[in-house]
């Protein structure tokens, strides 16, 4: 009897490599796109509700948080729903389900682009923002008075908001149509010289250093320096405290800090880990020079996994806060409750 992987291999040496080639990336490609549709899908259906539960318990100011640090929270849930809007659902899950709508007309995906770039800008500065906020709380107490404030707080977010949308305007300008039909441009492309003319290539660059670059190092320094002076403070407070090292006295002040620096540390860890595989796609388009939209093989998996990597992290925070602070899964609870314990009064009003 033969072998009917023999067969099979014979079969394949009459077809050409480079046909066997096309039809292997065209098949993976197409699994990919099934998959990127149902995990956008699962991401705008969960990260929604999210993140305006995120915003709704965070704004009662219930959470055990000073002011100024339910602003950031804030702001970051915000920009996360506001990327999840624009980039999953305008931008993705529409054009999985309804195919060539007005979304797709050249002028409407340009300014869509847009606010996508503007949002993901935002989403990482307030997180940043929010690094250096909690870095000045703990590690600097003279500056702490006036730096960590309300209104420092509300001038910080809004100048980062309109530098942000200031510095994505000349996107709008690399969009070029794919198509014209009936004499109405369609989709978006980029421009083959946003890749090659200096000008735009230092757009890009800057774009590039300025998100995500610049952030990732921002992170590591500033916990870093967190880090460090909290081991440093709580050494000298033991000393002055009189403990030694096996000592079990608390101290309220030093955990007071290692609380606070917890939540700094894990929405950091979170961004870190789900930005890498994007920073180094940036990276490497940007030495190289390559095109990103003519990707095939593993470059196009490795650039589809960055961006899907992307999507989830607009969706991390609001779990972080619930498995980290008591106080926001009290109130998440109480979220929960609230429509079962009315419709429960409903029906007592009614019988009675």
């Amino acid at each position: 009897m033969s072998n009917p992987l023999y067969i099979n291999y014979q079969l394949q040496a009459y077809i050409p490599s480079e046909r066997i080639s096309e039809n292997w990336q065209e098949r993976m490609i197409d699994t990919l796109e099934q998959v990127e549709k149902m995990y956008n899908t699962i991401i705008a259906v969960i990260g929604v509700p999210v993140n305006l539960v995120a915003i709704m318990i965070l704004s009662q100011g219930k959470c055990g948080l000073s002011t100024c640090t339910t602003y950031y929270l804030v702001a970051m849930a915000a920009a996360d729903l506001l990327v999840i809007i624009t980039d999953v659902i305008l931008s993705q899950v529409t054009h999985y389900y309804f195919p060539q709508s007005f979304l797709e007309i050249t002028p409407v995906c340009s300014f869509l682009t847009l606010l996508v770039h503007a949002s993901i800008d935002c989403s990482v500065w307030f997180t940043i923002t929010f690094s250096f906020d909690r870095f000045v709380a703990i590690c600097c107490q003279k500056l702490k008075t006036k730096y960590c404030t309300n209104r420092t707080a509300a001038v910080i977010l809004a100048s980062t908001l309109i530098l942000l949308s200031l510095k994505n305007i000349p996107l709008y300008f690399v969009i070029e149509p794919k198509e014209i039909i009936d004499n109405v441009s369609w989709f978006c492309d980029s421009k083959a010289s946003y890749y090659t003319e200096p000008g735009w290539v230092g757009v890009d660059w800057f774009a590039t250093v300025l998100t995500p670059l610049l952030p990732f190092a921002l992170i590591l320094l500033l916990n870093a320096l967190t880090v460090r002076h909290i081991l440093v403070a709580s050494r000298v407070r033991k000393r002055l405290r009189g403990q030694c090292k096996g000592g079990n006295h608390k101290d309220p002040e030093v955990e007071s800090r290692w609380k606070s620096a917890i939540l700094l540390f894990t929405i950091s860890a979170s961004f870190i880990l789900l930005w890498s595989v994007a920073v180094l796609h940036f990276l490497y388009y940007n030495i190289t020079g390559t095109n990103p939209e003519h990707y095939e093989g593993s470059l196009y998996l490795f650039q589809q996994a960055g961006f899907m990597l992307l999507s989830l992290s607009c969706c991390t925070n609001t779990f972080i806060y619930g498995v980290i602070q008591s106080k926001f899964r009290e109130q998440f609870m109480n979220a929960l409750k609230y429509p079962l314990l009315s419709f429960v009064e409903l029906i007592n009003k009614i019988r009675n």
